[in-house]
């Protein structure tokens, strides 16, 4: 018996376990209702962002910079919808077995690429072969292989059957974005040379450390169901999008208000009152993420009783009132779900959980193999509130007779650096809430994230959550696995983060999902 999926998904399991998140957020924030039949058409939507993506081929990173600006030009078979559903979008329909060995995707017809050129089979098949090479689609989908059985049914062959490869399909990190066969067939190790898809808007130019502007894609094809999440009806309605990179923060933030700038994003805690006070502009605080430290462990953090010196050593507290200014903006948790995921939340571990203690951390310094090596951690400017809990775990450090350098660079360098393990030690992050702890790269050892965390443990509990034969099983196991995580400390869960953004009440229909959308928006 086959279980059949169409364009309003009953998918029960992930229902229960993606509630309100976010890979930036979970909730929806509109700024005004937008009938495009009543909206004035045109314009251009002019942006301000804090950093440039280092490429804008999603198979091959799960930055969140990549993320919101491609979604507005590639597409992927299935996405979410407001309710955390999945639902078709490049798809019509798909089918899953019952034994979960086989998804047959059939594929909407007339969808056209940037380039003019009809999507198929065989151009699913190319992407979705490259895309699952890498990081989390990698050790989700292992070899799983992709068949074109005509130019518009897709069949994918699942060796590792698994409650979460749907959602690993839907997902917004390291997106399964669609794009053509011979894009594809030219990318080399570094990715695709040509970004083009079949979304609402297209890459027209990108001019590095300056702008990339985009343009309305006057031949996309929309789906007719009403808009929800990041699927159903979609429609530029803007002429073109310009995301300026603006990595000094007091120019986002003046730039917004004055009027220069029609959105900002990620601005500065401490800008709140002033953007409050601002009658031309909306603030948009939404639930993010966790800030975290991460280690290299290729280096002298292969040593546990390092990893727990550092642990011990900084005050979670104090760096969070200090990077992220007020409790709206941060919350202590040492969850790594949360707490409305019913099906996955768990304290589990807290007892290792900001256990500030300068004098146990000295101990653990003693015991542990360190001779007074430099500790080098790597931050950016780019992310005030990542270099501000640099400085602030330096001085922590230090306070307990480690030798610490800050390497400060723009963010893009970072992602580049932070791939050469004899270049750094440690370096702040912001992983976004996910909709299962599967999809977390700093986890898996096969996954090869930055940090290379290679523990046998952690991988068995992962690989029975990805087997777990119901939700309470893998809930269970996940558990544990928290426990695990705490106790090895791959990385450091300082604690929950909310962000801002802020756009001007000239702009219409501007919505928040797991990121900022701007097809149906417009300007007035």
């Amino acid at each position: 018996m086959k279980k059949k999926w169409s364009f309003k998904l009953g998918f029960i399991l992930f229902i229960s376990i993606i509630l309100l998140i976010g890979c930036s957020s979970g909730k929806e924030t509109q700024s005004g209702e937008n009938d495009s039949d009543k909206t004035a058409h045109g314009g251009t939507l002019k942006l301000a962002w804090n950093s440039q993506p280092p490429t804008l081929d999603t198979h091959t990173t799960n930055t969140n910079v990549v993320r919101d600006i491609a979604r507005q030009i590639y597409e992927n078979l299935l996405t979410f919808d407001e309710n955390y559903e999945i639902i078709p979008m490049l798809a019509e329909s798909f089918e899953e077995s019952e034994d979960r060995k086989t998804i047959t995707f059939k594929l909407r017809q007339g969808v056209l690429f940037h380039n003019g050129k009809e999507m198929k089979a065989e151009d699913v098949v190319a992407s979705m072969t490259k895309w699952q090479q890498n990081g989390t689609a990698k050790a989700e989908l292992g070899n799983s292989k992709w068949e074109a059985v005509d130019e518009y049914t897709v069949v994918l062959h699942v060796e590792n059957p698994s409650l979460s490869v749907l959602y690993r399909l839907a997902d917004v990190t390291q997106t399964a974005s669609i794009m053509p066969k011979e894009v594809i067939d030219a990318a080399d190790a570094t990715g695709v040379k040509e970004f083009i898809g079949t979304g609402p808007f297209k890459l027209e130019e990108w001019k590095h450390d300056s702008y990339i502007r985009l343009t309305k894609f006057d031949d996309y094809k929309s789906v007719d169901t009403p808009t929800s999440g990041l699927g159903g009806k979609k429609e530029a309605l803007v002429d073109e999008i310009v995301i300026n990179f603006v990595p000094d923060i007091s120019t986002r933030v003046n730039g917004v208000i004055s009027g220069e700038y029609d959105y900002a994003f990620e601005l500065p805690f401490d800008s709140y009152e002033q953007l409050k006070n601002s009658p031309n502009v909306v603030i948009d605080v939404w639930p993010y993420g966790f800030e975290t430290l991460v280690f290299n462990k290729k280096g002298i953090f292969q040593d546990l009783k390092l990893r727990q010196a550092v642990n011990h050593a900084i005050n979670n507290e104090e760096l969070l009132s200090l990077a992220f200014t007020d409790k709206e903006f941060y919350g202590l948790e040492p969850a790594y779900m949360r707490p409305e995921q019913k099906n996955w939340y768990t304290k589990a571990g807290e007892e290792n959980y900001n256990v500030h203690d300068i004098d146990k951390a000295k101990i653990l310094l003693e015991e542990a193999d360190y001779k007074g090596e430099e500790v080098t951690i790597l931050t950016s400017s780019d992310y005030k509130y990542h270099y501000d809990a640099a400085v602030i775990a330096q001085q922590s450090l230090e306070e307990i007779g480690m030798k610490v350098k800050l390497d400060v660079t723009d963010w893009a360098t970072l992602l580049e650096r932070r791939q050469e393990p004899e270049s750094w030690d440690i370096f702040f992050t912001q992983f976004t809430t996910v909709a299962t702890p599967l999809a977390y790269p700093f986890l898996e050892s096969k996954v090869e994230y930055p940090g290379w965390t290679n523990s046998p443990e952690i991988d068995r509990l992962i690989g029975e959550i990805r087997n777990a034969p119901s939700q309470e099983e893998a809930t269970a196991k996940f558990e544990q696995l928290q426990e695990t995580i705490w106790t090895e400390l791959p990385v450091i869960n300082i604690g929950m983060t909310n962000f801002i953004s802020s756009f001007s009440n000239k702009v219409k229909g501007y919505s928040e999902f797991m990121g900022p959308i701007f097809w149906n928006t417009s300007i007035e």
